[in-house]
């Protein structure tokens, strides 16, 4: 069994965010893996930890990052869950990709993997932390032309069946769905709870090899990704505004007036 998780290096949520010509600024001080991802290494750890030990040493959980030397940051945060093997592509060429350029880089990578024998299953978490776009894992479907599911609250997979069944969680039902191997799923941060490293796992992980491939090494033209291939454009961004000073009222029997005027006067009655 061999699985693949793509996995995105994101700046920490609790950081301002700064753009630099339409682009987030990211640096290994502030940036982390993310954290939605965790719940996609979780699954995948947990599959292979499902299988008996034979198949367990020919099993193989490999995290695919698509950024920059700091993202080695996150590979490394993978390495101390228990994933041992991380690969990020590199290529000035990739700067400014959209998602479909994104969605290229990581399909050729896995197309590379497959090389070495066939990949079962593709994992990725359910969003990216800084665009929130979810459509990553629709898109990398398509690309592979690779069965999607998507969103899955709860992932079993038949080895002996060679499926993959996923429960989602909707509004007023729970949903049922089976693909046939190999595929492509998401899990949402619903799915498991991803385990805490161990301090062999970290002192392991300071030193385990990240393989790194270039744009040349997956055969892709770089006139089809970056800003070259991109179909979208930040054509501006600014920073969010502050805050509005708190207005503390003290009840002193005028309270409710005070709090209608208040939702009378910002328009939310």
């Amino acid at each position: 069994m061999r699985i693949v998780v793509a996995v995105k290096y994101v700046p920490d949520i609790h950081a301002d965010r700064r753009f630099d010509a339409g682009r987030v600024v990211r640096s290994s001080e502030e940036g982390t893996l993310n954290e939605l991802d965790e719940n996609a290494i979780e699954a995948a750890l947990r599959i292979v930890e499902s299988l008996p030990e034979a198949e367990q040493e020919t099993s193989e959980v490999v995290v695919l990052t698509m950024a920059g030397p700091e993202a080695d940051t996150a590979i490394r945060k993978a390495y101390q869950m228990g994933v041992g093997r991380g690969v990020r592509v590199s290529d000035e060429a990739l700067a400014g990709s959209d998602y479909f350029g994104t969605v290229a880089t990581l399909a050729a990578a896995i197309r590379k993997i497959e090389e070495e024998g066939p990949v079962d299953l593709v994992l990725t978490g359910m969003a990216a932390l800084d665009g929130l776009g979810s459509v990553v894992p629709v898109l990398l479907a398509a690309e592979l032309d690779l069965p999607q599911l998507t969103l899955a609250g709860k992932l079993e997979v038949d080895v002996q069946a060679r499926t993959a069944q996923v429960t989602r969680e909707l509004d007023d039902a729970l949903e049922v769905l089976t693909a046939p191997l190999p595929a492509v799923v998401s899990v949402t941060d619903h799915a498991n709870w991803p385990r805490f490293p161990n301090f062999k796992l970290i002192m392991a992980a300071r030193t385990q090899p990240i393989e790194v491939w270039d744009l040349a090494a997956l055969g892709l033209d770089p006139a089809t990704v970056g800003d070259a291939g991109a179909r979208t454009r930040v054509l501006a961004a600014t920073p969010r505004p502050p805050r509005p000073e708190v207005e503390v009222v003290v009840d002193k029997g005028e309270g409710g007036r005070a709090l209608a005027e208040f939702l009378i006067r910002n328009d939310l009655v």
